[in-house]
Parts: C-alpha cells; sequence; structure tokens
C-alpha cells in the first residue's frame, strides 16, 4: 500500500525490474542526476530494491546537510566504505563521529595548516616545478595526483613513515578510488563476487590498512609532537573524559585524510590548470596576479589572501567538478519539501547537479572565475554550492585543501605553462570524483 511518501514524491522515470535505476546511476550519473529537477523538488530513485529521495533544490541541500541534519546519519554509500574507511569522521555517526571531529579539528587549524604549506606543499611543489623541462609533454592528472598523496603522506607523516609505505599509499588508493562507485551504487550481493575489480580494491584495502598502523605505532613510541598531522591525532584528548584516541581510530582517521583528501586536491589541480589554459584571458590574468603578488619570489602562506583571482579560479574549478553525490539515512520519521521521509530512508543530494543549475548559475558550462566576485557570489541562497558538503559535517580538511591547490597552482605558474596536446579530447570520468579522463599538456617556459 502506498505510503504519504510514496505518493507525493514522483519516481524517477526508467526504473527496471530488480535493478531499479542502478544501470542509469552507472551508466550515465552526470545525466541522469540532472534530470531529476525536471522531476519535483524530491525525487525517488531506486538502487536495486533500495528506494532512495533525491532533493533537488539548494534550499532542501541546505536543510538536509545543515539545519535539519540532526535528523539524519550517514547514508548507505558510507556502509559500504566501512571495511576502507572503518570508523573515520567519513562513515562514523552520532556521539562518536561530533567526538572524533572534535579532536581532529586542531589538526586543521591555520596554525598547523601553515606549518604544513611552509614545510610540505611548497617543497614539494618546487620539486615537481625544477623536474620538468620545456616541451616536455607531462601526464597533468596522473603527476597532480602522485604529488597530493605525496603532499598528504608526508604531512600527516613527517618523520615517522618510510619511503616504502609512501609508495604503498600511492600504490593502493589510486585503485580504490578507481572501484569505489561501482562499489558504492551496486546491491550488496555484487560485492561478495570474486571480480578483478572487488578483488582489486579488496587488496588494495588490506595493503593500505597493514602498513598504517605500524607507522601510527613507531610514531606513538616517541611521544613527540612532530609538527604533523599523526602527531596531531596521537597528542588529541577528549575535551569531556581527556581520553586519547585508539591506535585503531587513528588508523581510520589517517586512511579517511589520505583517501578523500589527495583525491580531491588532485582532481582540482589538473582541472585548474586544464581550463586556465582553454581560456588566454584567464591565464593572463592568473600569470599577471602570480607575478605582481610575488615578484619572482616563492609563494607562501601569508600570500594566499591576496591571490584573489587564484582563489576565484579554484572556486569555480570546485563548482565545475564537485563530488557527484552525498548521501544521509533519516533518523526518524522527518519532512522535506512537503514529502514525509520514514525513519531508515536513504535521502541523497548531488553536489554536481546543484553547481550546474542554470536558475543559480547562468550559463553554467561556462568557465567563469568572475562568478566570484564577492558582489556576484553573495547573491546565491545557502545551499547552491557545497562542495565540501554543509553543516556540522561539514568537511574538516576544506582549508586544507583550498591552501594546497593555491600553493601548488601559483609554485608551477610562476615558472611554466601548461598548453595542452592537440588531438587529446578530454573530458570528465565520474569515480569517485569527477576526473580527467586523460590530460597530456606540454610543459612551456613562462615569458614575463
Amino acid at each position: 500500500m502506498a505510503t504519504e511518501a510514496d505518493a507525493r514524491a514522483p519516481i524517477a522515470p526508467g526504473r527496471l525490474p530488480l535493478v531499479g535505476h542502478t544501470v542509469s546511476m552507472l551508466r550515465g550519473p552526470v545525466r541522469f542526476l540532472t534530470s531529476l529537477r525536471d522531476h519535483g523538488d524530491v525525487v525517488r530513485i531506486f538502487l536495486g530494491p533500495l528506494p532512495v529521495y533525491v532533493v533537488t533544490t539548494p534550499e532542501l541541500a541546505w536543510r538536509l546537510l545543515s539545519t535539519d541534519a540532526g535528523h539524519f546519519d550517514k547514508g548507505v554509500v558510507f556502509d559500504k566504505m566501512r571495511p576502507l574507511f572503518g570508523d573515520g569522521l567519513a562513515t562514523s555517526n552520532g556521539a562518536f563521529n561530533q567526538r572524533q571531529r572534535r579532536m581532529v579539528l586542531p589538526a586543521f587549524s591555520r596554525t598547523r595548516i601553515a606549518g604544513y604549506s611552509e614545510t610540505t606543499t611548497t617543497a614539494l611543489a618546487r620539486e615537481l616545478a625544477d623536474e620538468w623541462r620545456p616541451g616536455q609533454v607531462v601526464a597533468v592528472d596522473q603527476r597532480m595526483q602522485d604529488l597530493a598523496l605525496s603532499i598528504a603522506g608526508r604531512t600527516l607523516f613527517s618523520t615517522a613513515l618510510g619511503d616504502d609505505v609512501l609508495a604503498e599509499i600511492r600504490r593502493s588508493i589510486p585503485i580504490m578510488l578507481e572501484n569505489v562507485l561501482v562499489r558504492a551504487f551496486s546491491p550488496r550481493v555484487v560485492e561478495k563476487l570474486p571480480i578483478p575489480g572487488n578483488r582489486r580494491f579488496d587488496a588494495a584495502a588490506a595493503r593500505l590498512r597493514k602498513v598504517i598502523p605500524e607507522a601510527i605505532e613507531a610514531a606513538r613510541a616517541t611521544g613527540a609532537d612532530h609538527g604533523d598531522l599523526l602527531s596531531t591525532l596521537l597528542l588529541a584528548r577528549d575535551e569531556d573524559t581527556g581520553e586519547a584516541m585508539t591506535d585503531e581510530q587513528v588508523r581510520d582517521e589517517v586512511v579517511t585524510i589520505l583517501t578523500t583528501g589527495a583525491e580531491t586536491t588532485a582532481v582540482a589541480l589538473a582541472w585548474f590548470f586544464h581550463e586556465i589554459a582553454r581560456d588566454p584571458e584567464i591565464e593572463r590574468r592568473f600569470h599577471a596576479e602570480i607575478d605582481e603578488v610575488l615578484g619572482g619570489r616563492p609563494v607562501t602562506f601569508a600570500d594566499l589572501p591576496r591571490l584573489e583571482y587564484t582563489q576565484r579560479i579554484i572556486n569555480e574549478v570546485l563548482r565545475r567538478t564537485p563530488p557527484l553525490i552525498l548521501m544521509r539515512r533519516a533518523r526518524e520519521d522527518v519532512e522535506l519539501g512537503g514529502v514525509r521521509i520514514p525513519k531508515g530512508t536513504e535521502v541523497a543530494v548531488s553536489q554536481h547537479t546543484l553547481h550546474q543549475n542554470p536558475d543559480l548559475f547562468p550559463d553554467p558550462a561556462r568557465f567563469d572565475p568572475d562568478r566570484w566576485l564577492p558582489e556576484r557570489s553573495a547573491a546565491l541562497p545557502k545551499g547552491a554550492y557545497i562542495p565540501f558538503g554543509a553543516g556540522a559535517r561539514f568537511c574538516p580538511g576544506h582549508f586544507f585543501a583550498q591552501t594546497e591547490i593555491a600553493i601548488v597552482a601559483a609554485t608551477v605558474g610562476a615558472r611554466w605553462r601548461l598548453v595542452p596536446v592537440p588531438g587529446k579530447r578530454v573530458y570528465a570520468k565520474v569515480k569517485a570524483t569527477m576526473q580527467p579522463n586523460q590530460l597530456p599538456m606540454t610543459v612551456m617556459p613562462r615569458v614575463t
């Protein structure tokens, strides 16, 4: 018998027996999720037999993620990621999640991020720029991924992690990210099948969850603050009980930071260089700002507030290529957009769909950093721009990610232009994030 919620939330077209809308989600997730806006503010889809209520407006997105966030837990996608993330911030709920968040946040304070920037991000970005030669063709997407993982690894483990463990991080995380979307949206029975993607995912997760504890044990034995993220996590104490995290809890947060943080940064950097190379005026303004602010010296954390146009480019990259979807689960019966959502029901919002809504962002396919001029961006409603989520579960590493992107972009841009290779078509592949399918670019020296 249809419930009130069923009667008032339309079902998206194209539902198939048994598999529901799963085929549409896996074959063309962006096209499918974008189409939901035409069917209502709250639309039902089915992942296999599982109903999911998708909200399509910024107002309802803000309620789901912020004002009404206490009525929701993490959703089924996060359940499926628990074998990888354990009970880290990405997957945990309730009082435990709040406790962990309080203990993790000091690792991402402005003071700590400034330290990471000076000792790690700037140094590794300069090493990268030093390696390149005029006329060299570089796989920018792969190189940015390797750089972001190196920065994440050295920021987390400045002294405790050996090169062999860093190598394992660079080996395992890309494999898991390659298969995460299929795993997340497939019925549970598919996870048990001995298909190549499952075997690679499980093996990579097992390797990563083996090597990380070795580094944690070595760092805890010293009891010192090495100025890295791991030290902050190990030294953190619960404000109510005075208890520290267990090694298992630290491991879960480390894996979460490595996987989610490095991926977001790598993808944004790749698209940053792609987009400025496509528009000579944007590239000219970017280079002019770097030259004016830096005057030929290396970028520092203190320079970032003056790199205003660079920050606008970053915001536009994050608008164009955010994570595809966020999912929540109702902890109790709730109402959204006039629809009663029963307790235990999955609810989702697509950041990408919101960011491409022409009512919010006119001509959304156009790359326009000046959308983010203060007088223009101030008119956006809450929930319109959510690349890092919103509310109490807002990504704690968002400022670190944006800082890292700006420092790498300025370091590379001060010395090099990256020019598209003719005949190479570049488009977004939807995996855990919107990755470029390929991004070969030719390194050319700046003429200033």
